[in-house]
């Protein structure tokens, strides 16, 4: 092995030998023999053992930096390639961010790739009209929810960008956590946005907000008040960017809207992103419930975590597992009291605004095949269900 300074050795030989055919004397010799030794065992030294030199030559020095200051000074690739890789990484992470951005803020279509509908339950085919006693063909009890895998099975659809895990999904964590609001306080409760405003149902009427996805929310708003849950409802554009179309950055602007009214409104406890899915053209995403055709619906989380990139960390929620809580207790009761109504609860990787506060829903209610009575008829279901899960 060589580095920058064994030039030096055959430079310092050639000096002392001119030295000693020149002045020619015994005294020459001996000075160029101790000499040359003491430089060869110094650069030895140095090379091979650069332990015994550090305390002398650089006492200061940390003992961790100073050896690589040296590793790197016999091995100037590295550290060329070091700062090259630090350099394509930075890059490179800016890059996923934005395709994740992306990708959280354009992923309507839940079809699976097949083109197929996810998130579906087990009656999800079989219109269901609902009896007194609401009675549902799936088990519920404790005992069946502690089991992981029929927890997952017959209540999840977990995206295949993401995964989760027992540590999660643990039953008695999830339904031992509170999701009732508190009634000593005033002041609105629960907030209601829309952070793709444009989405429209089969018979809306173009430009009318009242057809669409506000309309409903609008709707659904109405009906909480009615029940005496003070709900404020933000009808904010977060997916329109000078007059055209753009959802690449909608949850940002969306929080950047929504959170001045929360921060304006302590008492909101609930926030809830209304949307609609979007679905094949042969695909209608309905139930009976009580005479009604009624859109189903179907909770969605994000848990902030890819398998490709593992935990997001510019996309972290505190609030993961009490969003976990809320929506399945929200499906649960969405299957006990009218079954089929609930799609399974959707597991996808990021994050989209979950982390407003720890009761926040993301509801996908029906889907662009659905006519506005049928998505209507969905949030008088929905708000029985909000009613029985945060009030009663």
């Amino acid at each position: 092995m060589r580095n920058d300074r064994m030039w030096m050795f055959p430079l310092a030989a050639g000096v002392l030998v001119c030295t000693v055919v020149i002045g020619g004397g015994k005294d020459l010799w001996k000075a160029w023999k101790y000499e040359g030794q003491k430089a060869i065992r110094e650069y030895t030294q140095k090379m091979y053992m650069p332990g015994l030199v550090y305390l002398k030559e650089e006492p200061d020095l940390d003992v961790g930096a100073w050896l690589k200051e040296k590793a790197l000074a016999w091995l100037p690739l590295v550290e060329y390639v070091s700062a090259k890789e630090s350099l394509e990484s930075q890059v490179e992470d800016e890059e996923t961010i934005a395709k994740i951005l992306e990708s959280q803020a354009n992923d309507e279509n839940v079809v699976d790739e097949n083109g197929n509908l996810v998130g579906e339950n087990k009656t999800a085919d079989v219109p269901v009209s609902i009896s007194p006693q609401g009675q549902s063909p799936i088990d519920m009890s404790i005992e069946k929810l502690r089991d992981f895998d029929y927890l997952l099975s017959n209540f999840y659809t977990v995206d295949s960008s993401t995964m989760i895990g027992p540590e999660q999904l643990n039953a008695d964590d999830l339904l031992s956590r509170s999701m009732k609001i508190d009634d000593t306080t005033g002041g609105p409760k629960i907030l209601i946005f829309h952070t793709h405003s444009q989405e429209e149902f089969a018979d809306s009427i173009p430009g009318d907000p009242s057809t669409s996805i506000v309309g409903i929310g609008e709707y659904l708003t109405t009906l909480l008040n009615q029940k005496g849950i003070e709900t404020i409802h933000d009808t904010g554009v977060y997916d329109i960017i000078n007059g055209q179309m753009d959802r690449n950055n909608a949850y940002e602007y969306a929080e950047a809207g929504v959170r001045p009214i929360l921060e304006a409104n302590p008492s909101i406890e609930v926030a809830i992103d209304l949307h609609r899915d979007g679905v094949g053209e042969g695909t209608h995403l309905v139930t009976e419930v009580n005479g009604k055709q009624t859109a189903k619906i179907m909770y969605f989380n994000g848990l902030s975590r890819t398998r490709t990139n593992g935990d997001i960390d510019y996309l972290y929620n505190p609030y993961i597992q009490d969003n976990l809580a809320f929506s399945l207790q929200m499906e649960l009761t969405s299957e006990s009291m009218f079954p089929g109504f609930a799609r399974r609860i959707y597991l996808r990787g990021y994050r989209y605004n979950l982390h407003l506060l720890p009761k926040s829903l993301l509801i996908e209610a029906g889907a662009q095949t659905n006519t506005v009575e049928e998505m209507k008829n969905a949030m008088e279901v929905l708000s029985e269900v909000l009613y029985q899960v945060i009030k009663s």
